[in-house]
């Protein structure tokens, strides 16, 4: 009995040697490796950029804030809600335009399903503007591409990237910084 507990200790002790060299062999010579850093170059982001607000950016008009608050609480042309405002393209070619959805991480006057991951924009003009604590070059700044003061953000980079045009961007700006009306509550 003594000798077969041995013979089966010694035949396993084999197999699992056999078995650790078999997986422990090196196969990447087995298939091709590709370079990653040269198939990712592509999606590398260029470093922030400092952006002035153009002059011909009018905050004040009423459709620039329409197409700003479109752009806000909309993902893209296929699932576009309601009618896009004058001037909005919904498609680039084929290609569906992705808007900001800002929506999905910042909170504002209306928001359907408003984030909370952003900083809350509601009441900016009154808190933030009003007060002169921030102004409008600090907003497009911040939409057009935010890692300028803050390398960490998880807030997407728009006009860098070319997610964005100049002009977008102004309305986009245009919204977060015009005063909005409070939504009507529903009778009961």
């Amino acid at each position: 009995m003594k000798q077969s507990i041995k013979q089966f200790t010694l035949a396993t002790a084999v197999m699992l040697s056999a078995t650790v060299a078999l997986f422990a062999a090196d196969l990447t010579k087995a298939y091709d490796m590709p370079d990653a850093s040269k198939l990712i170059e592509k999606d590398l982001l260029a470093e922030p950029a400092k952006f002035i607000m153009p002059k011909s950016c009018k905050l004040d008009d009423l459709e620039a804030i329409k197409r700003g608050s479109f752009f806000f609480h909309n993902l893209n042309g296929k699932k576009v809600k309601g009618d896009a405002p004058k001037g909005v393209k919904k498609f680039i070619g084929k290609k569906a335009k992705q808007y900001g959805n800002c929506v999905a991480c910042h909170n504002i006057e209306g928001a359907k399903g408003g984030g909370n991951i952003g900083p809350d924009l509601t009441n900016y003009k009154t808190i933030f503007v009003d007060s002169k604590v921030r102004d409008a070059q600090f907003v497009y700044q911040k939409i057009a591409d935010p890692r300028i003061d803050n390398k960490n953000t998880h807030m997407t980079v728009n006009l860098t990237t070319k997610l964005f045009d100049e002009s977008e961007i102004c309305d986009l700006t245009a919204y977060v910084m015009a005063k909005k009306e409070a939504p009507k509550k529903e009778k009961k």
